[in-house]
């Protein structure tokens, strides 16, 4: 006789506690379900000639909602060629003499339910279905409706077309199914496959929070690192305050190129590397959204050894300036805008030795650009 056979078949808080909540939940309506499984000892006997035979197996399972406790009879399989007693008028040549008698009825046509009501109403004092043919000796727990004091177990398909086949020759066959081992099923197919989905998505919003962190520690540090490259850089850069006197304060001087306002005493001008001179508080926001001079060009920020996308990271970099380096841009120089107002007409022709040069008409911010004489 083959053994039992027992097939094992931060904006994102909101999404991590949901997702921990149905996965407590499906463990719960999944794992908590497992249910105690017990195998059938089948003691079978039958005469062939004037000696009695008889073989003990492990050979079957009790059903989910089973009846457990011995029971003894002959077996008695439905008449005629359908042995699946799927009609309600099935009848079984049951002995006469016989006061307990179990329904041999095959797998398959119509549920377990039905089936063992059938054998039920005709008196049957258990049922053992067999498996499908194709499948030998392999059964599983099955699943039915409960019937009072009715012990249901399920055999593979080998034994039982065996036993059926003795029956039919005419030979007399009684067995006695006693309760065998428990067996605990924790996990089946679609719990095994739950904890698969599961688990590659618990790894999946492990890793994200992981490079999230990751990344923003790299920023972080890119960040202070370059807010101490700003401290030391504007630091380098010259200041002036204009005095009464200044040769760019005279009727005939430059205005500023960025706010095309002229140069008054007192007022406070940065002095780049490439020696043009502007309103402090004009450049510093220009040199962070173009990091260029508004007159030659010249890469300030590079110049200076700094390395940064300004075009990615412009307003970034000017919170940062704002925030971190209160003493390049004050608080009410923080809403300053980058954008050049528009061009105004002005009277005033360039000196001797100076030669005007234009933008591109195409590119933005573009305006008349005066090169001083040094």
């Amino acid at each position: 006789m083959n053994l039992l056979m027992t097939g094992t078949s931060r904006n994102n808080a909101t999404s991590s506690w949901l997702m921990k909540f149905s996965f407590l939940w499906l463990f719960s309506q999944n794992c908590c379900r497992a249910s105690a499984v017990w195998t059938a000892y089948m003691n079978i006997s039958f005469h062939v000639g004037n000696r009695m035979l008889s073989e003990l197996g492990e050979t079957g399972v009790f059903g989910r909602s089973s009846t457990l406790k011995r029971v003894a009879g002959v077996v008695v399989p439905p008449e005629g060629k359908t042995q699946n007693a799927c009609n309600p008028n099935t009848s079984f040549g049951r002995p006469k003499d016989s006061e307990t008698w179990l329904a041999l009825i095959e797998r398959g046509g119509c549920t377990f339910t039905q089936k063992i009501r059938v054998a039920t109403e005709k008196g049957a004092s258990g049922v053992i279905i067999y498996n499908f043919a194709g499948t030998g000796n392999q059964v599983f727990p099955m699943s039915h409706q409960a019937f009072e004091d009715m012990v249901v177990v399920m055999i593979g398909n080998l034994k039982g077309t065996e036993i059926l086949r003795l029956i039919q020759k005419g030979v007399h066959i009684t067995v006695m199914i006693e309760i065998g081992r428990k067996h605990i099923i924790w996990m089946n197919l679609y719990f095994v496959s739950f904890v698969i989905i599961t688990t590659a998505t618990l790894a999946y919003f492990i890793f994200y929070h992981i490079r999230r962190l990751w990344l923003a520690r790299i920023q972080r540090r890119r960040w202070q690192q370059l807010t101490t490259d700003l401290k030391k850089a504007f630091g380098q850069l010259q200041l002036r305050v204009l005095k009464e006197g200044d040769e760019e304060i005279n009727p005939s001087g430059d205005s500023c190129v960025i706010c095309f306002e002229p140069y008054k005493p007192n007022d406070t001008v940065r002095v780049l590397t490439c020696k043009h001179f502007f309103h402090k508080n004009c450049i510093d926001p220009w040199i962070l959204s173009h990091a260029t001079c508004p007159m030659c060009k010249c890469d300030i920020l590079k110049a200076l050894g700094i390395k940064v996308d300004v075009e990615d990271g412009a307003e970034s970099l000017q919170v940062l300036m704002a925030s971190e380096l209160p003493g390049i841009l004050s608080p009410n120089e923080e809403g300053t805008s980058n954008e050049l107002p528009p061009a105004r007409r002005s009277d005033k022709r360039p000196h001797m030795g100076q030669h005007p040069t234009f933008q591109n008409d195409n590119q933005p911010n573009s305006v008349a650009e005066f090169h001083p004489s040094p």
